[in-house]
């Protein structure tokens, strides 16, 4: 057999071979296709699906229901939260109020502490000072010159030397500073002035004459025959005796000896002396002021007045700085 034949009869054989797998293949594929859209099975995937697509809506509907309760919830839960914010601030706001009322109250507990512990000195000094006034008052009790009481350590005499007592008070004068003078057993200074402020003892201005006997009988010799210019008005031998002399530990008494007052206004010289003779903490002045009044049997109508005016001021002087006025 020729090379040509054999080729013809491979090429035969295998054409017949792919169509019968061909033809087997596509029965395969028809019972497929026929298998796959059977009515029955069609129906009972569709039946499949529909009980599916139920439970999915049944199931999205339970998925809303719980989405929406659990947007109530987180709804409720914001709400809650912003009402705890809320009482938070306000509690905060109270806090520091609070904070702020201890503070002061604190505060006010140290003030109050602070007073009382001053309320307690100050009852002690009041209690130190009633007992000092109390023995200057049965001091002055039993010792008075004509009824001025005599309880200092300090004495300053301020006297009139103007003609008209010279002329009709002068033995009463120097029988009243003898008087006070004995009066004091002992002090720790003394000192005298006229109604102009000019010293007896010179070389004492501006300090205290050491007191002793030998002192006390030379300032009634010399007052005997002393006769300093005077203007009848003790207003500048007071306001120098205070500015002077006058000191917060030191008991001190001004003895204001006369008989007129020629000033143009008592009340402006009360205002000097009250700011001179200004009081401490407990309303006490620096010095006391005493006076003596001497009255002369006379019709001279301009010295009834100045006399009058003399009595006038030396009460209101004596009242306000802790004194008394006396009138002979």
């Amino acid at each position: 057999m020729s090379k040509r034949q054999r080729r013809e009869i491979g090429v035969a054989g295998l054409s017949f071979l792919d169509c019968i797998c061909c033809g087997f293949g596509a029965v395969i594929l028809l019972l497929v296709i026929v298998k796959v859209h059977d009515p029955v099975y069609t129906e009972e995937k569709r039946v499949e699906l529909v009980s599916m697509i139920v439970q999915l809506k049944a199931q999205m509907i339970n998925v809303e229901q719980e989405t929406e309760a659990i947007q109530s919830e987180l709804a409720k839960a914001q709400s809650e939260t912003d009402r705890l914010e809320s009482e938070a601030a306000d509690l905060a706001s109270r806090l520091a109020v609070l904070r702020g009322s201890v503070d002061e109250t604190r505060g006010e507990a140290e003030i109050v502490a602070a007073l009382q512990a001053a309320a307690k000195r100050a009852e002690e000094q009041l209690s130190t000072e009633a007992e000092r006034l109390r023995k200057h008052e049965r001091t002055a009790q039993e010792t008075t010159v004509g009824g001025i009481p005599a309880d200092s350590e300090y004495i300053i005499f301020v006297i009139d030397t103007s003609g008209s007592m010279q002329n009709y008070s002068w033995p009463k004068v120097l029988q009243k500073v003898e008087e006070t003078l004995n009066i004091y057993p002992k002090v720790k200074g003394i000192q005298v002035l006229n109604d102009m402020g000019n010293y007896m003892f010179p070389q004492y201005a501006g300090r205290w004459i050491p007191d002793s006997p030998n002192r006390r009988r030379i300032i009634l010799q010399q007052l005997k025959t002393w006769r300093a210019f005077s203007n009848s008005s003790p207003v500048e031998g007071i306001e120098k005796a205070i500015r002077t002399y006058h000191k917060w530990d030191k008991e001190i008494s001004i003895y204001v000896f006369g008989d007129e007052f020629t000033g143009e206004s008592a009340q402006r010289v009360i205002d000097r002396v009250a700011r001179l003779n200004r009081p401490d903490a407990h309303g006490r002045r620096l010095v006391r002021v005493h006076a003596v009044g001497f009255s002369i049997d006379t019709n001279d109508a301009e010295f009834q007045r100045t006399s009058r005016r003399f009595a006038s001021l030396m009460r209101r002087l004596c009242l306000e700085n802790g004194g008394t006025f006396v009138g002979l």
